[in-house]
């Protein structure tokens, strides 16, 4: 008989690393993401852009509030115990049904698939809070909270997400609603009493995602590279473009991965803006594979895909600069990220820029914040 009940871990715990469990959950998480991306693609080339742009929004959130939600929990309670392992397998196959359903989104079909998936991880961990509840008496009440927010907003969804139509107008209004409702829950549960999540530990979390979500980048490229119907050519013409794909994902990497702390300090309201930035952070990067796979799906460089990869690298480099290097950074090397989110912004608004401009912009920037030395407290 498994034991519900999941103790805390110690928040200042020495060497803290990701397991090979959380690792598979990435995994799982991640080929959700890439569907999503797809769909994304797909939609652009179509012409349904706003609309696809939109769809992709709406899924990839789903996708990543459950991966935020389980990690901030395994920060502060994995035990490794059986009970908490076969939860985390229970939300991984509900990530994996919700990657086999993300097609209906797109298609403005009933996304019931998505909705059973969503749900499967939701419940989990209401599951996951309940055990908490009963492993640590000096948190009940934020554990409770959170057990009941996260099952009060999974009734939400269900009724709302059945009742309405992908396509009906009122279903983005709703889905908003849903989007704030979940917001707020850790928002509020957290108020009583935090959870002894492990800041290292978190950090290391998201940019172990962070790395895997460029993997959408490297795939693009790789296609790229390989002209179609005969992969085992050369074309000159398309390497030069998969080397420009290559340069802007590597300072995607160097503007992400700096010398400084990402997140300094265990602030209440710096942890969530931080926590809840990084859905911009993570879609964005993902978005930007897809604008790559966009060019490598069509005859070379087009104004479309360069439009979106520029409005992703600007809003990138603005996230950034929001979560992070405002309060890490003085002086005029502060105002690096804004200025690089406004170049790229734009080279996209006025006209598409070429790709050559989007990889060079793009590398200024990054190496004049990388020569930038980190500052010890935040402002």
């Amino acid at each position: 008989m498994l034991d519900l009940r999941f103790t805390p871990r110690d928040p200042d715990e020495p060497n803290r690393s990701a397991t090979p469990l959380e690792l598979l959950f990435d995994l799982a998480s991640v080929v959700a993401i890439g569907v999503a991306a797809q769909g994304l693609v797909e939609s652009i080339e179509a012409g349904r852009t706003m609309a696809g742009l939109i769809d992709y929004l709406c899924s990839f959130f789903m996708i990543w509030w459950a991966w935020m939600n389980y990690t901030w929990f395994a920060s502060a309670y994995d035990d490794h115990s059986p009970a908490f392992r076969l939860l985390t397998m229970v939300i991984m196959f509900g990530a994996l049904m919700l990657a086999a359903g993300i097609d209906a989104v797109f298609d403005r079909t009933p996304i019931l698939l998505v909705l059973a998936g969503f749900s499967a991880m939701r419940l989990a961990m209401v599951l996951f809070w309940i055990g908490a509840s009963r492993g640590d008496p000096e948190r009940r009440t934020t554990a409770r909270r959170y057990a009941m927010g996260i099952t009060l907003m999974q009734g939400y969804w269900l009724v709302a997400m059945t009742a309405v139509m992908p396509s009906a107008p009122l279903f983005l209004p709703l889905f908003l609603v849903g989007v704030a409702g979940e917001l707020s829950v850790p928002a509020l549960a957290e108020r009583h009493a935090a959870t002894p999540w492990h800041r290292g530990h978190i950090v290391s979390r998201y940019g172990r995602l962070t790395l895997i979500v460029l993997g959408q980048c490297f795939a693009s490229i790789v296609l790229t590279i390989q002209p179609e119907p005969e992969p085992s050519l050369l074309d000159a013409g398309r390497l030069w473009q998969a080397f420009l794909l290559a340069v802007i994902t590597f300072s995607i990497w160097g503007l992400y991965f700096t010398d400084d702390p990402h997140l300094d300090n265990s602030g209440y309201g710096r942890a969530l803006l931080w926590g809840y930035g990084h859905f911009f952070i993570f879609s964005t990067i993902a978005a930007a594979g897809a604008s790559m796979r966009l060019l490598t799906e069509g005859t070379g460089e087009t104004p479309l895909g360069n439009g979106v990869l520029g409005l992703a690298l600007a809003c990138l480099a603005a996230t950034l600069w929001i979560v992070r290097d405002r309060y890490r950074l003085q002086g005029v090397a502060r105002w690096w990220l804004p200025c690089l989110a406004i170049m790229l912004l734009l080279l996209t608004l006025a006209s598409p820029a070429p790709l050559e401009a989007i990889a060079l912009v793009l590398v200024i920037g990054t190496l004049l914040r990388r020569r930038t030395p980190p500052h010890g407290a935040p402002c």
